[in-house]
C-alpha cells in the first residue's frame, strides 16, 4: 500500500510517499512544494492543489495522511492553514484517495514514543525507522514522512 503524508502550509507544504509491503516500509519520494511568495492565497491554493495532484498521479497512493488542525495562538493563521488543508483534501478526494487525520502528538508518539518530542528528535527517529542516510530536511518534508509513517503504524494496529 502506498500512503501520501502531507504537512500542510500556505507557503511550503511537505509531502512524502511511503510504501508498505510485507511489513517493510520504504520511501518512494519526499520533498516540499514551495508556493509562490507574495501570490494571493487563491493562487497559492490552486498551485498546491495542482502540484500535489500531479504527484498523486505519479505515485497513485491509496490513502492520504494529514496533520489535523491543532490549537493555534494565532487564529488567523489557523484559518489560513485550514484553506490549505481543504485544497489538499479536495485533491485527494477527487482521485478517490482515502483521507486520514492525525494530531501532532499522535505523530510524535508513533515515531518517537512520546507526544512531546522535538522536531529534531522526530526527524532523527524517522531517519532510523526509514533507513535514511541522514535526517530528512527541510522540516516540512520530515514532518510529512512522520505523518505517513504514523499512518502506516496505526493502520497495522487492531481497532
Amino acid at each position: 500500500m502506498i500512503v501520501l503524508g502531507v504537512d500542510p502550509g500556505t507557503h511550503r507544504t511537505g509531502y512524502a510517499f511511503l510504501e508498505k509491503r510485507d511489513n517493510r516500509i520504504r520511501v518512494l519520494e519526499y520533498g516540499v512544494i514551495r508556493l509562490k511568495d507574495g501570490a494571493p492565497l487563491p493562487l497559492r491554493l490552486e498551485q498546491l492543489h495542482r502540484e500535489l495532484q500531479a504527484l498523486m498521479v505519479v505515485y497513485d497512493p491509496a490513502q492520504l495522511a494529514l496533520e489535523s488542525i491543532f490549537f493555534a495562538r494565532f487564529p488567523q493563521s489557523a484559518l489560513i492553514l485550514g484553506h490549505a488543508r481543504g485544497a489538499i483534501m479536495v485533491a485527494a478526494q477527487s482521485m478517490g484517495i482515502g483521507i486520514f487525520e492525525y494530531a501532532p502528538r499522535m505523530v510524535k508518539k508513533a515515531t518517537v514514543g512520546t507526544g512531546r518530542a522535538s522536531k529534531e528528535r522526530v526527524a532523527a527517529m524517522i531517519q532510523t525507522h526509514l533507513g535514511l542516510k541522514q535526517p530528512p530536511t527541510p522540516a516540512d518534508a520530515a514532518d510529512a514522512l512522520a505523518i505517513a509513517f504514523c499512518h502506516l503504524i496505526q493502520a497495522g494496529k487492531p481497532a
